[in-house]
């Protein structure tokens, strides 16, 4: 991994410098755009759609397009007396409980390795949020944008979260949520709740799941690299509709019961024994 930031995380008095690492990376097939008759990459050239000449990048600036469809251009002078935090500090400002913060809010990931003078005050922070079992809400700047940030312990390393403002969260507004909603029965509660326990692990393994599109596509593009015919992947059926939700919930249970279920071994035939041996009537003189 490369470092991709530099900064230091400030709390209280403290003060950690640490290197900043993308904690993921996206596993996506990259697919170039081509011309199908001989592979030729597509280009994209840029261009100003009000004197139509190609435009290079040191003229290019950033613009707010109005409601009436007018441009404001904003230079880099106009930008840079904007009000933003430090460009290279995580400033710590409360602890929380994690359980606290909605899923919901969070946006990226990133490992946070302690440069060689601040070892011990990162150990030091990092066992006392363990211990404490809280977060750490922080502000933080990158790629010149403010943003909220959580800090939180995970293998023994310290992870930043960044996160979404409050306004960046959509309120659910759907027509169903005003209607009156449909009765369910206890029955079907008690069903559902059986499907769940059928279904539920005491912990979280993801690695017994696999990206089974990227793993076929990759098996295409192979396929093509070698020359070979390319194969159709196994696909699952469409489902129907629900009719009736009990007898559904019942066959999920059934299923999933039988998924769960270890195979039964044919037990080995056993060997006659001496005394059944010794039981048969001797044959006659």
């Amino acid at each position: 991994m490369r470092s991709m930031w530099k900064g230091s995380v400030s709390f209280g008095l403290v003060t950690i410098p640490i290197n900043l690492y993308a904690a993921t990376e996206n596993k996506n097939v990259s697919l170039r755009q081509v011309h199908v008759t001989d592979g030729g990459r597509i280009q994209y050239k840029r261009f100003c759609t009000i004197d139509g000449e190609e435009v290079p990048y040191a003229d290019i600036a950033k613009g707010y397009e109005t409601d009436d469809g007018g441009m404001v251009v904003l230079t880099d002078e106009d930008l840079k007396d904007l009000p933003l935090s430090s460009s290279n500090a995580i400033d710590v400002l409360e602890f929380v409980p994690l359980e606290a913060i909605d899923p919901l809010h969070f946006d990226r990931h990133y490992y946070l390795e302690p440069q060689k003078a601040a070892v011990k005050p990162y150990v030091l922070l990092r066992d006392a949020l363990h211990k404490s079992g809280h977060v750490a809400i922080a502000k933080v700047a990158l790629r010149q944008r403010e943003t909220l940030a959580l800090l939180r312990v995970h293998a023994d390393v310290m992870v930043m979260t960044t996160m979404l403002w409050p306004d960046e969260v959509r309120t659910p507004d759907f027509g169903f949520l005003r209607d009156e909603l449909p009765q369910v029965r206890p029955q079907e509660l008690s069903m559902a709740g059986s499907l769940i326990d059928s279904l539920s692990e005491p912990v979280f393994d993801p690695d017994k799941y696999t990206d089974s599109y990227r793993e076929a596509l990759e098996a295409v593009i192979d396929a093509k690299v070698a020359g070979r015919k390319t194969t159709k992947p196994a696909g699952r059926s469409p489902k129907t509709d629900v009719v009736d939700l009990m007898a559904a919930l019942e066959a999920s249970v059934s299923e999933a019961k039988k998924a769960r279920k270890p195979a039964k071994r044919t037990p080995a035939k056993k060997p006659a024994s001496t005394s059944t041996r010794s039981r048969r009537s001797p044959k006659s003189a």
